[in-house]
């Protein structure tokens, strides 16, 4: 009998399809100027009314896999700004909700480079923990039954050992529903997959594989192992391709059709169903144009226009 693996496409915030976004900003040097939450409130509006968009052209686009943007609410995370995010806002978050629970589409979210859950610095930390709630409340005012936050581990601030311990010890210190849905990544410079597989184990929970990371910052590891963290969940792994030679770091527009295939090929004798996050500056469109490259190089079995069977 043949057994088969699902592969699932996803993309990151905005779609250039589209060409709107749900990250439009506000800063807080802009709100000091003459604390205007009515400016805010149109702002919170127009990226509320871009979501919805985007959720509506995944679905009909058949986009199982989607990364909402970190930045839908602007200054959330700041003390002195005052504001209800959540229930003011309460029917667009019901009905995107909704047809996200509808199209059964998965949802995540990747706090950005100020979360850095392991640093040496109190406030930082302190401030760490209020983008990790601000992120569990967006997706709970969704209704997204099974959240992910998928975090790194962060600062390497009195060397790499220290910096683990100090991660897993404030990581214990979280609330139980905040350590739930995180997910630990690993990165390009300090944190392999094999340091993060070590800490998942301490801490149980899910390893998502960067592999554009990997290849800057390589270890030994298997695939099942990172596969095992998830349980009888389906693992999320992240793809991109680098810039160029020099800028090898970097992400690309778009994604290398041959190593993508390279890298389906490398996984397919583990047989787990696997949700692919492209992370390329092209969006969308570096999704679709995969597709078509994948299908003219392959004979792998489309289901539908981003999920394949191989």
């Amino acid at each position: 009998m043949v057994i088969y693996m699902r592969i699932r496409l996803g993309y990151v915030a905005i779609s250039k399809a589209l060409d709107i976004t749900s990250s439009s900003p506000f800063t807080y040097s802009e709100y000091l100027k003459d604390k205007n939450l009515n400016k805010l409130d149109k702002i919170i509006v127009s990226n509320l009314e871009a979501l919805e968009k985007i959720i509506d052209y995944n679905i009909k686009n058949n986009i199982h896999f989607y990364r909402i943007s970190s930045k839908i609410i602007p200054l959330a995370t700041k003390d002195d700004v005052e504001f209800d995010y959540i229930l003011k806002y309460k029917l667009y978050y019901d009905r995107i909700g909704e047809k996200i629970k509808k199209s059964k589409m998965r949802i995540d979210f990747h706090p950005d480079q100020f979360c850095v859950l392991n640093s040496t610095k109190k406030e930082v930390v302190e401030n760490s923990i209020k983008i990790l709630e601000y992120h569990y409340k967006i997706l709970n005012a969704l209704g997204i039954d099974k959240k992910i936050l998928v975090i790194h581990v962060g600062s390497n601030v009195f060397g790499k050992e220290k910096s683990i311990k100090r991660f897993i010890n404030n990581f214990r210190k979280l609330p139980k529903y905040i350590r739930d849905i995180i997910a630990i990544e690993n990165d390009d410079k300090v944190f392999n997959v094999s340091d993060v597989i070590r800490i998942s184990k301490e801490i149980n929970v899910p390893v998502v594989l960067d592999y554009h990371h990997h290849k800057c910052n390589e270890s030994f590891f298997d695939f099942a192992d990172i596969f095992d963290t998830w349980k009888e969940d389906v693992p999320k792994i992240h793809f991109s391709s680098p810039r160029n030679k020099k800028d090898f770091r970097s992400h690309s527009d778009y994604i290398d059709s041959s190593d993508f295939i390279k890298f389906i090929g490398d996984i397919k004798k583990f047989e787990r169903d696997i949700d692919i996050m492209l992370e390329c500056k092209c969006k969308d469109d570096s999704l679709f144009r995969l597709v078509r490259q994948i299908k003219y190089k392959t004979d792998y079995n489309f289901i539908d226009d981003t999920t394949f069977l191989v």
